[in-house]
């Protein structure tokens, strides 16, 4: 018996377990904003185009599909939490997307925004008060209807720290809400001030300030709705028992290993998913996964190595992937450590780092160098400012300004699993390290488990670490509020930057609805963030897949987590 087959039967067992322990309901166990000062009307497409909005459009092709329709997709590291408002790694996003909707939803090729578990939606008084017409016939992965009140619940939850959901005491933060609605219940900057049921399928949010980018929030999955009934049953223990309403139902996890999913018969969106199950494997080694894809064993991996795509294009029997460019890889330094707190180190070390050779050798061509935290494609990209060259005589002179000329040496954090923006951090990190010692500076290699490596950045416990970002809705607000405001510590800001300038211009720029304004103040907060110099801007990546040419109709959206609602398997 193959392996794949060998792990096929196994989930098949695990699939009789699960069901058997629920009992006998066979449940498991467990666009942007119009600026018009006119109020607008948004209404999602006829019923008859529902199919198109929610899975994208159905690939024909001249194929039969395959008995098997479990998908085995591979990556570097596991998830960090299944509870996908507490936590910001992508890994944990790859799979909540599977389980959760959000209220919007975006184009599976694009951030433009489209009806999700929401029909229509009206934007009223300039802005200010949003309703949204909530599907209807829509239930939980538990069994409990979907509906306004379970929408409300969902976002006092993660706004409220004394809520009875939010589990603060359990360790439990949402960074993310708290950057993209301006703070927490109570903070001056909270933009939602009242959230109304109007009906069982009507809801108001009403804003005590404008944001330009609260439509595009509401399709982040950050902010998909989870079954009330679940809080109640499960408590903190919801980050391992998640109850969306999504195509797929959790059914098991096994820590850095797999996360078995399997298909949910009464999705609303008749006819889908097109797959019977996912499982997410846990493979560490890229050249492992490939490994692994040749052999069938798996049927899509991330974490592709950038020089291994042209060998795939070659392969009739594989088929490679890329997403658009919409990130960031950066090394950043600890701002509450010295001597990390000396901007002229800072400086003369960004003028240390090779990127173009990093790009040759790592890349093979699929990458840019980077100046700022933002893609190039993004509103307010700052094209004026000239990058820190590298230029290791320039590096040495200033090192010696800054009174570093005898040296300097500091344990250089790495990640241990592929990323979008980094397809391998080790090489990378010593690639980096030569390019220190060339100027007199010692970087120690430190790596660790990938859930302790954020646990720890996050607490402040490096000195320079590695990591990046990948945009989830299309804003450039998504970037800066969470790598450089400092309402983002503890959580994206891991570089503990402080500026009561770059957070003031943030704040103006998160409130503003006009998209010229925006701009320009985004503009200036680079020019303040390139002086100050808090982290050394990578690339900017396409990151690339490769997968099983019996892999149909798999779409890679650039926010590196997709729904498999439209995915199916040829023979």
């Amino acid at each position: 018996m193959s392996e794949r087959k060998t792990w096929l039967l196994f989930l098949s067992l695990v699939f009789v377990v699960v069901l058997a322990a629920c009992g006998g309901n066979n449940e498991p166990a467990d666009a942007g904003t119009n600026n018009n000062e006119a109020e607008t009307n948004n209404t999602s497409e006829s019923n008859n185009n529902e199919a198109n909005e929610a899975a994208g459009e159905n690939s024909e092709g001249d194929y039969s599909l395959a008995e098997d329709q479990t998908l085995i997709f591979a990556r570097g590291g596991d998830s960090v939490s299944l509870d996908y408002a507490s936590v910001t790694d992508g890994e944990s996003s790859r799979v909540t997307e599977q389980i959760y909707e959000s209220l919007l939803k975006f184009d599976e090729d694009s951030f433009e925004i489209g009806p999700g578990l929401a029909e229509d939606w009206e934007v009223l008084d300039d802005g200010l008060r949003f309703v949204f017409q909530l599907r209807e016939g829509v239930t939980f992965h538990d069994g409990t209807d979907f509906n306004a009140e379970a929408v409300k619940i969902n976002f006092e939850r993660w706004a409220d720290p004394d809520h009875e959901y939010h589990f603060a005491d359990e360790g439990y933060t949402y960074s993310v809400y708290g950057t993209q609605f301006g703070g927490f219940k109570g903070d001056d900057g909270h933009v939602i001030e009242e959230i109304n049921v109007l009906g069982d399928h009507e809801i108001e949010f009403v804003l005590n300030e404008s944001l330009g980018a609260f439509l595009q929030n509401m399709g982040m999955s950050y902010f998909s709705i989870t079954s009330p009934a679940a809080f109640e049953e499960y408590g903190s223990a919801i980050n391992e028992n998640p109850v969306g309403t999504g195509p797929f139902k959790f059914v098991s996890w096994s820590k850095d290993d797999s996360i078995v999913l399997e298909k949910n018969e009464d999705y609303w969106l008749e006819g889908y998913p097109k797959l019977d199950g996912v499982i997410f494997q846990v493979i560490p080694d890229n050249s492992a996964r490939l490994t692994a894809l040749r052999s069938g064993e798996i049927d899509i991996m991330d974490g592709l190595n950038p020089d291994d795509v042209e060998q795939i294009e070659a392969d009739p029997e594989l088929a490679v992937f890329e997403r658009d460019t919409n990130n960031i890889g950066y090394l950043g330094f600890n701002l509450d450590k010295e001597p990390f707190d000396n901007p002229d180190l800072r400086r003369a070390l960004n003028h240390a780092i090779d990127k173009e050779t990093l790009i040759s050798l790592l890349y093979a061509g699929l990458a840019e160098p980077a100046t700022n935290i933002i893609p190039p494609s993004y509103m307010g990209y700052n094209d004026s400012i000239d990058p820190y060259a590298y230029d290791p005589d320039l590096a040495k002179e200033l090192l010696e300004e800054a009174g570093f000329g005898d040296g300097l040496e500091f344990d250089l954090w790495t990640m241990p699993v592929a990323r979008p923006y980094m397809p391998d951090p080790e090489r990378a990190a010593e690639v980096m390290q030569a390019n220190l010692a060339d100027v007199g500076v010692t970087a120690n290699i430190v790596s660790m488990e990938w859930a302790t490596y954020l646990e720890r950045t996050e607490q402040g416990e490096h000195d320079i670490f590695m990591l990046g970002w990948s945009g989830t809705n299309g804003d450039p607000d998504y970037f800066f509020g969470n790598l450089l405001h400092s309402g983002a510590i503890p959580g994206g800001n891991r570089n503990f930057y402080r500026s009561d300038e770059v957070d003031s211009l943030l704040n103006q720029a998160k409130n503003s609805v006009d998209e010229d304004e925006r701009a320009e103040l985004y503009k200036e907060v680079q020019e303040i963030v390139h002086e100050d110099a808090p982290m050394i801007p990578l690339v900017h990546s396409i990151p690339v897949l490769a997968g099983s040419e019996r892999v149909k109709n798999y779409v890679p959206h650039l926010s590196t987590s997709e729904p498999l609602t439209n995915v199916e398997l040829a023979e």
